[in-house]
């Protein structure tokens, strides 16, 4: 696979024509490659785009490479949920995989929930897999790819970005490299917790209602960031109507990066620039407009819950 099959991809993926399982399989080799040799914890350095969830909305992923800039111009962190409840889950994980083996040191992709077997059986991305390949093979095989991927990033050693939150079970970063993160996401300890967790007025840890992970509190946070001389938290997971949230006088930024999610929520979207300086600016957009989006392949969304 050279750098023009590569790009030959990338452009017909934006077009939303397909590989083929035999093309997938090759493709799916090449990440591995990359990503195996990656740490649990990734070092980034800015400027950088900081990305939320885009959950499969594929259309709207092109709009906000319209607003960040497309990669290599733009260096990316993506905070996962990749996949499920969206219309085009296979495109753009395919996408994304393209461009992280194309500049894999310009695209950063990180572990979400969702990235698990047990997940997209139940939200979408399995089934979008058969129906557009005849077979659960392509599924299986980027499965596979969500086990190798990082579990976070840090950027310029002072931004730690996860796509869920702490864990009382981590007090450093060493004890995120630690953790055996190929394999399927366990129901519960550390690896769970960074995937799951959220940040909440909580006085130390609860239980999180989500059934995994926990909820944390302010005073969490700053233990967290003053062990591991970070400044702030960014992280996904949640939806936030606005596109961002900043809690904890800014020690945690969440981002939401799927407008209108699953074509209902009516909310707009976010991207978080870092730039030299690990200054904030958040860029908000909205979900692509009805005419770029085919209504070839559409099929009605299942009533997942949100």
């Amino acid at each position: 696979m050279g750098i023009s099959d590569l790009d030959a991809w990338i452009e017909k993926l934006k077009d939303s024509v397909l590989p083929s399982e035999d093309e997938i399989k090759v493709l799916c080799g090449k990440v591995r490659e990359i990503l195996v040799e990656e740490g649990n914890v990734q070092v980034v350095y800015a400027p950088v785009v900081v990305v939320g969830d885009v959950h499969g909305q594929f259309y709207d992923l092109l709009e906000l490479f319209k607003v960040g800039g497309e990669p290599p111009w733009t260096n990316y962190i993506f905070l996962g949920d990749f996949v499920d409840r969206g219309y085009n889950s296979v495109e753009t994980l395919l996408l994304l995989l393209a461009l992280k083996v194309r500049f894999p040191d310009r695209v950063a992709l990180i572990r979400g929930n969702h990235e698990s077997r047990q997940v997209t059986q139940v939200y979408g991305f399995y089934e979008e897999c058969v129906r557009k390949f005849g077979s659960a093979t392509v599924w299986r095989l980027c499965a596979e790819i969500f086990d190798c991927m990082s579990l976070s990033a840090v950027v310029e050693q002072r931004v730690f970005c996860v796509h869920g939150g702490l864990s009382p079970g981590i007090e450093s970063l060493e004890d995120i490299e630690a953790i055996d993160r190929k394999q399927e996401v366990p129901h519960e300890g550390p690896m769970c917790d960074l995937l799951w967790s959220d940040p909440e007025e909580v006085e130390g840890w609860t239980l999180s209602p989500r059934g995994a992970g926990y909820l944390f509190g302010e005073e969490a946070v700053q233990h967290f960031l003053h062990v591991n001389h970070l400044n702030f938290i960014a992280r996904a997971h949640q939806l936030v109507m606005e596109g961002y949230k900043q809690m904890f006088q800014g020690r945690v930024v969440t981002v939401w990066s799927a407008p209108n999610y699953c074509y209902r929520c009516g909310n707009v979207a976010s991207i978080m620039e870092l730039d030299e300086n690990l200054e904030r600016n958040f860029k908000v957009f909205e979900a692509a407009p009805e005419s770029s989006r085919p209504e070839k392949g559409r099929v009605k969304a299942p009533d997942y819950f949100l």
